[in-house]
């Protein structure tokens, strides 16, 4: 490790309930995460209020924010806009990371923030994260692969890169507005597709491997800046081997899972930008 620990600000609301495992992930790869709740950042509350400049990275974990009433991520979104909206442009357009996981990426969703805009800014959403063509709820191991992009923490990494993290939503079936295609198309153009769903043997990620029908198999997506990202799937619920479905049936290998080079990557990332 080099420099100070990154400092991570895990935001919480009522129903929120990934936050302290994707804390343990984070702190196992270097940083130095906090769980806050979002009325920490209000102007309300005096002494004990906290400011996201204090802050190297921020993410919104997964759950059932405010129990997923109206849309999922659309109170949280409301109520982050009107604690830090200005701070949270502000902190993106400095160039700072900014996550969603799961119900974390349909809040970034509901505030505009991806696939986003050139400036940056806040606004209506541009797309939409609808119930999985399953009709229910989908938890189980899936694959997605990095098909290489906007995204600076895995610049590195050879596109076609696959990565195992569970799943475990009922909305996350990606929809884009205008005729079909158009909007993907731009989104791969512009390098904004974070990940793909993928099938373990290579072919077409037709059901379960495409757990929610997303189109263009999507699974992440970043902002055109690519400091901006969301994606359904769990990086902090495969980090360590053991939480692999098949762990024990492989020969010993690395202690750490996929999840853990994923956020490794991330915290890394905003370490060297600093």
């Amino acid at each position: 490790m080099v420099g100070r620990a990154v400092r991570t600000a895990i935001l919480a609301i009522e129903g929120t309930n990934c936050d302290e495992e994707l804390a343990r992930g984070v702190r196992a790869v270097g940083g130095r995460p906090e769980v806050i709740h979002l009325k920490r950042f209000s102007p309300d509350a005096g002494r004990r209020r906290r400011r996201l400049s204090e802050f190297d990275l921020l993410l919104f974990p997964g759950g059932f924010s405010a129990g997923d009433y109206v849309r999922a991520g659309a109170i949280f979104a409301a109520r982050v806009r009107a604690t830090i909206g200005a701070d949270l442009e502000a902190f993106v357009q400095d160039g700072h990371l900014v996550g969603g996981i799961c119900n974390g990426f349909q809040t970034l969703i509901e505030l505009g923030l991806l696939p986003g805009r050139p400036d940056a800014r806040l606004g209506p959403p541009e797309a939409a994260l609808m119930p999985n063509d399953s009709g229910h709820f989908e938890c189980r191991p899936t694959f997605c692969a990095w098909p290489g992009g906007a995204f600076g923490p895995l610049r590195e990494v050879p596109p076609g890169t696959s990565y195992l993290f569970p799943s475990a939503h009922a909305e996350g079936k990606l929809v884009l507005p205008g005729a079909p295609g158009d909007r993907l198309r731009e989104l791969e153009s512009a390098g904004q597709i974070l990940f793909r769903w993928a099938a373990p043997d290579g072919g077409a990620p037709v059901y379960p491997w495409n757990p929610n029908g997303s189109e263009g198999d999507v699974a992440g997506l970043t902002n055109p800046s690519g400091n901006v990202f969301g994606l359904m799937p769990h990086p902090e619920r495969a980090f360590d081997r053991w939480q692999t479905p098949d762990w024990s049936r492989r020969s010993p290998g690395p202690e750490r899972a996929d999840g853990a080079r994923f956020l490794a990557a991330v915290v890394d990332y905003a370490r060297r930008r600093r």
